[in-house]
Parts: structure tokens; C-alpha cells; sequence
């Protein structure tokens, strides 16, 4: 890395359809001096999500991504210089640090991490993939033992984390993938207790052989027709916790929405809610220690897509978009 040169990835142009490379474009700029009350960071790993691209349509729970800005991201980052008794040269943070080499942000945004190896952990598992999928099923959706519990996207990094979870709290869990290598993955390695390939199609009658006694809880990643596939199959006052809408971020979304609503939630009593991760940060250590005393145990696996290159961050979110990952991606700066 030179340290005369920010290197950063511009979203020229908001795309009206598929999200392609030319929507972005590689450029240098210069280190960013910090004020008083912030810190100089050198970015280590970004975080790719499906929200990245949702960011793009306008705001959501936060401010939309213009043209001709630094594409926004979360990353993990070491400080390397502060204006701010709060921070010190050598710490890691986690903040919104945009895709570049270097970023100035306030250090009252950023959170200061542990210094755990590997680095990668801090965006998975013990990141906000990990704290999205514990406080996403357990607060959320409340799981009991022995209910049927399904998760769409579930090969994912959000997905992955909550089928295990849910297999941990004595769950059937099922999980929803696109591709039979991912689905054997889910069974074979994450201990999933089926899986459904909604590439194959007929994704109702595929659901309802894998969760023969209903669905209590739904872990919805995707919205569009899954969701509408997953809602006659749930069982009365079954919990759906809607996390994300993969299948409206990127290109033509379905031209209707799921039906059976709100016809089958009045009739089968269903509770359905959204949420965001930030909602639970005050209960951030219980989680993360509940978390980390599961991967210690080898109860929870975890799953990481490392690509390297800052150059590569575009094509890396297409590809996710595409449903390329296993677990979390991310670029290592």
C-alpha cells in the first residue's frame, strides 16, 4: 500500500437495472487529515453485504449512496493516527470506512474491536453478520426447542450463522440455497437438517417435505417468492423475522408482491418483524460471548470468502449479488 496515495472505488453512476463494473471506477486521492475528535484509519477488510446494493435506490436506515462518492461500506480498520484521547495508534475499529485504503471518521462512529486473529472474525461471526443472525432468530423470531425453524439465503453470512444457531437451540432447521453444492454444504458441513434448492423450482412443495409439521419460525433474507412460498406453510403464531429483500436489490423485481398478505397473518396469527442490528447493540457483549463460547466448543462453524484487492471490491459484490459466496465475503485491503 502507498502511504502518499488513498486509493479509492467511486460509484460513478447509480445503476437502473443490473449492478455492472462500469457503475464504478478506481481512483486515487489523497489521505484525509483528521480533525479534532477523529481518527486516521487504515482500512484492513471491507464488508460486502446485499445491503451495499440496497444503499443505492435511496435512503433506508441510513442516507442513500450518491454518484461520484466513495462507495459506502463497513470495514475494520486500524487507527493510525488520533485527535481523540479515545483512540490510539494500533487500535482496531470497526466504522463506516467507505472502499478505500485510508479514511477520517469521528470516533464516536467507530467501535473499538479486540485484537482477535484472525482479523476476519470481526466482520463474521463476532461482526454484523454474527450479532444480525443471534438477536435476528433469538429476539426476534424466539425459537423453542424442538420447532421447525427455516432460513432463506442460507448459505450466506447472515443464513449460515442463523441455521446453526438454531440447530444449537434444538431446532429442525431447513435451510433455502440456490445450487445443490450449497445445499449438501448446508447438511453435509453446517448441520442443517435439510435443504431446499430454489433453483430446482416448486420451492412450496420442496419446503413442505423438508418441514413436515410446519414452519414456526422463518428467518427471511430474500422477501418475493420465497417469502410467499414460506407463509402457507406457517404454523399459527408462527414468528417471521425479516431481516433483509435480496431478491428486490439488484435488476427487475417480481411485479407483485407475496400474496397471502395480510390475509394469512391474520388467519394463522403470525407475527412478522423487521429489524436492524443497531436496535440491540446494548446487549452486544452477551452475544458476542455466547458466540464465541459456540465456535470454541466447534458448535458453530464459521465460513469466510477472503478476496484480495481493493480493485477486486466491485466485482466481488456483483458476484455476491449472483449468489457466488459461502459465508461472509469481504476484501482484504
Amino acid at each position: 500500500m502507498n502511504a502518499t496515495v488513498n486509493r479509492q472505488i467511486l460509484l460513478v453512476e447509480k445503476p437502473s437495472g443490473k449492478l455492472g463494473p462500469e457503475h464504478f471506477k478506481l481512483t486515487n486521492g489523497a489521505i484525509p487529515e483528521p480533525k479534532d475528535g477523529e481518527a486516521l484509519l487504515r482500512v484492513r477488510y471491507i464488508s460486502l453485504d446485499a445491503a451495499n446494493r440496497a444503499w443505492m435506490h435511496g435512503a433506508t436506515y441510513r442516507s442513500a449512496v450518491e454518484a461520484n462518492t466513495v462507495m459506502a461500506g463497513g470495514g475494520i480498520a486500524e487507527v493510525v493516527a488520533s485527535k481523540s484521547p479515545r483512540l490510539a495508534p494500533g487500535d482496531i475499529v470497526f466504522g463506516e470506512t467507505g472502499w478505500q485504503d485510508y479514511a477520517a471518521a469521528s470516533v464516536k462512529l467507530l467501535t473499538k474491536m479486540p485484537k482477535i486473529e484472525p482479523l476476519t472474525h470481526l466482520l463474521s461471526v463476532y461482526g454484523i453478520a454474527g450479532l444480525t443472525a443471534y438477536f435476528g432468530l433469538l429476539e426476534i423470531g424466539k425459537p423453542k426447542d424442538g420447532e421447525t425453524v427455516v432460513v432463506s439465503a442460507a448459505a450466506g453470512s447472515v443464513g449460515s450463522i442463523v441455521g446453526q444457531i438454531a440447530r444449537i437451540r434444538g431446532c429442525h432447521v431447513v435451510g433455502i440455497a440456490g445450487g445443490k453444492d450449497k445445499c449438501h454444504w448446508l447438511t453435509s458441513e453446517l448441520g442443517f437438517h435439510a435443504a431446499v434448492d430454489y433453483k430446482e423450482g416448486a420451492v412450496f412443495k420442496a419446503l413442505r417435505a423438508a418441514a413436515p409439521r410446519g414452519i414456526d419460525v422463518y428467518f427471511d433474507n430474500v422477501g418475493g417468492d420465497i417469502l410467499e412460498a414460506c407463509l402457507p406453510l406457517m404454523n399459527n403464531y408462527g414468528r417471521i423475522s425479516c431481516c433483509g429483500a435480496i431478491s428486490q436489490y439488484d435488476g427487475t423485481p417480481s411485479a407483485h408482491g407475496p400474496r397471502g398478505v395480510p390475509g394469512l397473518i391474520v388467519v394463522k396469527r403470525l407475527l412478522m418483524q423487521g429489524f436492524i442490528v443497531m436496535d440491540f447493540m446494548k446487549e452486544r457483549d452477551r452475544a458476542l460471548a455466547e458466540l464465541q463460547s459456540w465456535v470454541a466448543a466447534g458448535k458453530l462453524k464459521v465460513q469466510e470468502d477472503v478476496i484480495k484487492g481493493l480493485e477486486n471490491t466491485p466485482k466481488a459484490l456483483i458476484g455476491l449479488l449472483a449468489g457466488e459466496n459461502r459465508g461472509k465475503r469481504m476484501i482484504e485491503v
